[in-house]
């Protein structure tokens, strides 16, 4: 993941403490616990999902250079529908709350937005380690 984007690690393990913190805060008010965790889980992975393919897209972007916008924004909203398709599908075979599972999408901005405060709690030896091993 650090060769794709130097910043996904720190992204998905944001969104992983962020998944972590709504599971142990909001298990105990539902009825329902395993649809709430399973819908949970699935927005998660959607948000996971998502991150990484930013990242390959953006890679990709810059790989490519100019006169591909449409290719990069088919790419684009191809990752909103597969993300609709599991939201869909999750809805109609009763795998999971709706409302959880765009809880756990919402994860990815939580996660972006909280990369300061992240970095800062784990210290900048994660910035240093992996600039070191660059420079290796």
């Amino acid at each position: 993941m650090k060769r794709l984007n130097q910043a996904l690690p720190g992204l998905v393990l944001g969104i992983i403490i962020y998944g972590f913190l709504v599971e142990l805060i909001g298990v105990w008010f539902v009825a329902d616990k395993i649809r709430y965790t399973s819908g949970l889980l699935f927005g998660v992975g959607c948000a996971i999902f998502t991150a990484i393919h930013i990242a390959m897209i953006i890679e990709e972007s810059v790989r490519i250079g100019q006169g591909h916008e449409k290719y990069l924004s088919f790419k684009s909203v191809m990752r909103y529908l597969i993300v609709c398709t599991v939201m869909i599908l999750m809805m109609v075979f009763k795998l999971g709350n709706m409302f959880t599972a765009l809880i756990g999408i919402f994860g990815l901005k939580v996660s972006a937005y909280a990369q300061p405060l992240l970095n800062k709690f784990l210290g900048n030896n994660v910035s240093h380690i992996t600039e070191v091993k660059e420079e290796n």
